[in-house]
């Protein structure tokens, strides 16, 4: 009896040193994310200034910086760039990732340890070694500055991402599904198409978006392997600061911003949906 009554005993408060260290992570984190954030939100007014210059105090409202982004060159150009590899590269790096990391889930073989990390290799190498790499393997076939190129390199730089999502996706994945459709007389694709394909899409849609933006964000490749037909927004970004500061960088810059957190966000609402369907089920 005694020992049922200790057991429905409330635990005791936190010690003072307890709630001391809680509240110190919770300042320091609050410090280290002001420290990311804040400077982002001082610079977005800028946009809006009426003036031709980057400071403070604002001579006026205005938003012809925002009208002269899309305009047909330089922006309008770039920009329609941009989209058109992004987008390329989102359907090409999803198609591959979903594949690889669908093989590497339900396959077992002697190097499949090595192969991984060749897959992956694209994340964790310099990006100037491989845009060295790029620039020189398509100098040699002669597709260097062409759309082709482009698609291709970011593709490659995109893939690894898919393929992280999709297998963390297909933790959870219940094999006997596969093998139940196999056992009725179905083939692998239709098995993959009917069965597979829709449990694991989330995390192709999740996947597709990060290949989306590793796309759009590129520069460092694009800067070698690119021409002046096929320059990407985000090199133009680059020359602008080099050449003019005016308040059309900002407002690009906020208007990438705003695109980034809703893309990267709708990754995130997709990817709990799935998994909350997952649980349901």
């Amino acid at each position: 009896m005694a020992r049922r009554v200790r057991e429905q005993r409330p635990s005791s408060p936190a010690s003072w040193e307890e709630r001391f260290w809680r509240a110190a992570l919770l300042a320091s984190c609050v410090l280290g994310f002001g420290f990311l954030i804040v400077p982002i939100f001082a610079v977005l007014p800028i946009s809006f200034s009426s003036g031709s210059t980057l400071g403070y105090p604002l001579p006026g409202f205005s938003l012809r910086w925002y009208a002269e982004i899309f305009s047909p060159r330089p922006w309008g150009m770039t920009l329609t760039n941009s989209l058109i590899i992004a987008a390329a590269t989102t359907v090409l790096a999803t198609i591959l990732g979903t594949l690889a990391a669908y093989w590497l889930t339900v396959s077992e073989f002697r190097y499949k340890k090595l192969l991984v990390a060749f897959l992956l290799a694209p994340m964790v190498v310099p990006l100037v070694i491989l845009a060295l790499a790029f620039y020189f393997a398509f100098s040699q076939i002669g597709i260097r500055g062409t759309y082709l190129s482009l698609i291709v390199a970011h593709s490659v730089l995109a893939t690894p991402f898919v393929i992280v999502t999709v297998t963390a996706t297909m933790s959870g994945f219940d094999g006997n599904l596969v093998r139940a459709g196999q056992s009725l007389g179905a083939s692998p694709l239709p098995v993959f198409r009917e069965i597979t394909l829709p449990l694991i899409m989330p995390g192709v849609l999740a996947g597709a978006v990060f290949a989306f933006m590793t796309s759009f964000d590129e520069v460092v490749v694009a800067l070698f392997i690119s021409s002046p037909t096929t320059k990407t927004l985000p090199i133009e970004l680059f020359a602008q600061l080099r050449e003019q500061l005016t308040p059309a960088i900002v407002a690009i810059s906020s208007l990438l911003i705003v695109f980034s957190v809703t893309t990267l966000g709708l990754a995130q609402f997709v990817r709990s949906r799935g998994q909350l369907k997952r649980g349901e089920k």
